[in-house]
């Protein structure tokens, strides 16, 4: 991988981690108003609307024969499986949101660190060693904020634990598919899947209410813009040169943003074990990215 290529990846995967985790004070607000099913409904929709201009720009900057086709068995398989993931990870997150903190949420979230890695043994991928050790770093830091002193978890817990599963398929599905086709239309594709499967849940347990919807609008441009429209893509668009396992060091750093957006805007206060686990965190980080930094230098 060239440098700036890397270098590139990095810079883009973390400022997808910076927009997520002040997502999460956003998703909290959004409760405020709207049910969880409806909220990722109408947010994956705004998504889908705020990429549209942007997909259709940038294929009419490209030659005719290197364009993908819009509809293709690869593209549609893969946006299905993408936003199926996407699906489940949003909506047991969402719903896990409205039982516990946005910083919690955030850090939670971040277990998909440790689970990446050993999804990707069962596809053999090569992992380095340095980001197994940043990973066992980070899942330290989420243990000490997370669960009590008397290894207690919540509902809200564990329902945000259960995404994290989801989401760690997701970057798998990602690393696999970005390299096989266009990522922008893959990103509309998983989008429109991801909305239509909340939506279909809404209409059948939620009441569906447009003043509420209206209501909480900033939240939706937050998420839906922001966190859908332009993080998701830049996930999409960063993972095509970065090894999966990285990735997710570096967007588990969403959950330091996450608890940094709670305490600023939501005053939910860190305590010293909660810092320290923060802490943690950017180590397991910081860590990850030096040595595999390092190690991609050393095969240009």
């Amino acid at each position: 991988m060239q440098a700036n290529t890397y270098w590139k990846s990095n810079s883009l995967l973390l400022l997808t981690a910076l927009i997520w985790g002040f997502s999460f004070v956003a998703q909290r607000l959004g409760m405020v108003y709207l049910q969880p099913f409806t909220f990722n409904g109408v947010r994956f929709t705004v998504g889908t609307l705020s990429l549209l201009p942007v997909v259709f720009f940038l294929r009419t900057k490209q030659k005719k024969e290197h364009r993908a086709p819009l509809l293709s068995k690869t593209g549609i398989f893969g946006g299905f499986a993408l936003g199926g993931a996407l699906f489940l990870g949003a909506s047991l997150q969402q719903t896990g949101i409205l039982y516990t903190t946005a910083g919690k949420a955030g850090f939670i979230t971040g277990l998909y660190v440790i689970m990446v890695p050993l999804l990707g043994l069962f596809w053999k991928q090569q992992t380095n060693w340095s980001i197994w050790v940043g990973a066992l770093l980070a899942a330290a830091g989420m243990f000490l904020l997370s669960v009590t002193e008397s290894f207690s978890i919540g509902k809200g817990d564990l329902l945000v634990l259960g995404s994290a599963l989801f989401w760690a398929v997701h970057v798998q599905l990602i690393a696999r598919f970005s390299k096989r086709y266009d990522v922008l239309l893959l990103s509309l594709y998983q989008f429109i899947f991801c909305a239509l499967l909340s939506f279909g849940v809404a209409i059948n347990i939620e009441e569906i209410v447009f003043q509420n919807i209206l209501a909480a609008k900033l939240p939706i441009f937050v998420t839906g813009v922001l966190s859908v429209g332009v993080a998701y893509t830049l996930q999409t668009v960063a993972q095509k040169n970065a090894n999966p396992a990285h990735a997710a060091i570096l967007l588990s750093l969403e959950s330091v943003f996450a608890a940094f957006g709670g305490w600023l805007f939501l005053n939910e206060l860190l305590s010293l074990r909660a810092f320290a686990g923060c802490m943690l965190m950017l180590t397991g980080m910081l860590f990850s990215q030096i040595f595999t930094g390092k190690r991609n230098h050393a095969l240009l």
